[in-house]
């Protein structure tokens, strides 16, 4: 009996254990757009379809960690829009147990992959892999793919499409990390060709705001 009690006190403590690694993920939406930044990253090889939408801010304090991406995969004989959506995951000094997620506006194709985080640190710089426009008569893509920096260095890269190439590297935000997000989307085409997200940009907040 004594080590019957032992093992189910063992596997109480292992349950409340896993409970507390669990983490609560919050979507955060235009809510904290009034937040300062203090730059905006660029990419120069972004394509020419759709319109600027709202941007998305993590919350004071918070700054992003991870990521997850949107992807329709390759519908061969059928039109094709590569990445759709990017979604940033946004933590406060590196505490992990309480999340929020902006995105701006997301295309319509594919699903959401597993997040990706920064072993340590926040992202701080991005790169895109773009297709270029198809003429007329082509299947536009435009972004494929996506690769972010870290602040503690390593680059993770989305499980994006291959269409394309990568174009160079954003600048890096300086005194902190990347807080916010904006995207620039082509709107359902109703038959026609969709190409959906063309391009990225990214507002830098500063450590001094905490």
């Amino acid at each position: 009996m004594a080590s019957l009690l032992a093992a189910v006190l063992v596997l109480a403590a292992m349950s409340s254990g896993f409970c507390e690694e669990k983490s609560f993920l919050q979507r955060a939406g235009v809510a904290f757009n009034s937040r300062q930044h203090t730059s905006l990253l660029t990419v120069s090889n972004g394509e020419q379809f759709g319109n600027w939408t709202w941007p998305e801010m993590c919350p004071d304090t918070f700054f992003a960690v991870g990521f997850s991406v949107r992807v329709e995969p390759n519908q061969y004989a059928n039109d094709d829009t590569a990445l759709n959506g990017i979604r940033l995951i946004c933590a406060k000094d590196g505490n992990r147990r309480f999340l929020y997620t902006i995105e701006s506006h997301a295309g319509y194709f594919g699903d959401w992959s597993q997040p990706q985080y920064c072993p340590t640190g926040v992202l701080s710089s991005f790169q895109i892999r773009v297709e270029p426009h198809q003429g007329l008569f082509g299947d536009d893509t435009a972004v494929n793919n996506i690769k972010f920096r870290c602040s503690s260095n390593p680059v993770l890269e989305a499980p994006g499409m291959d269409w394309g190439e990568y174009g160079p590297w954003s600048q890096v935000c300086q005194d902190g990390g990347i807080c916010g997000i904006e995207t620039k989307v082509e709107e359902y085409q109703y038959g026609l060709d969709d190409s959906s997200l063309n391009d990225v940009r990214f507002h830098c907040c500063a450590n001094s705001q905490q």
